[in-house]
């Protein structure tokens, strides 16, 4: 038997919002896109399309295309630190093992997109709120 919460307590703004179809389909966007950008230019642009289209209008989108570009702004910074690491060998371990990790988990966020939940990005420095 459930004991129904004090009066006063509700809150309609507490309540979760319901994620359509349209939303979680841009926060896919938000993930998968960036590794398609990242073959023409820089993996950001895509996250950063999505939340300059979107990110005004649902909040799930917002979070998810944020998430995405905090992780793609990481990845870029990174890989430039691993290739420049070449010269002195280690790059070359450091850089395929890398490019597994970023595939992974841009696969990870792409699916929990469109099953409406939230994704963090493991060992991300976030930079954009």
């Amino acid at each position: 038997m459930t004991v129904p919460p004090p009066p006063g307590s509700w809150d309609p703004r507490n309540q979760p919002v319901p994620v359509t179809a349209e939303d979680r389909n841009w926060a896919m966007a938000a993930h998968v896109g960036s590794i398609v950008t990242a073959w023409f230019a820089l993996g950001l642009v895509a996250p950063l399309v999505v939340l300059l289209v979107r990110g005004n209008v649902s909040p799930y989108v917002r979070r998810h295309a944020v998430e995405s570009l905090n992780f793609q702004l990481n990845a870029f910074v990174l890989t430039v630190v691993f290739a420049l690491l070449m010269f002195v060998l280690i790059g070359f371990v450091l850089l395929p093992l890398y490019g597994v990790f970023y595939l992974v988990f841009v696969v990870l966020g792409t699916i929990r997109a469109g099953n409406g939940e939230e994704f963090r990005y493991p060992l991300t420095v976030r930079v954009v709120n």
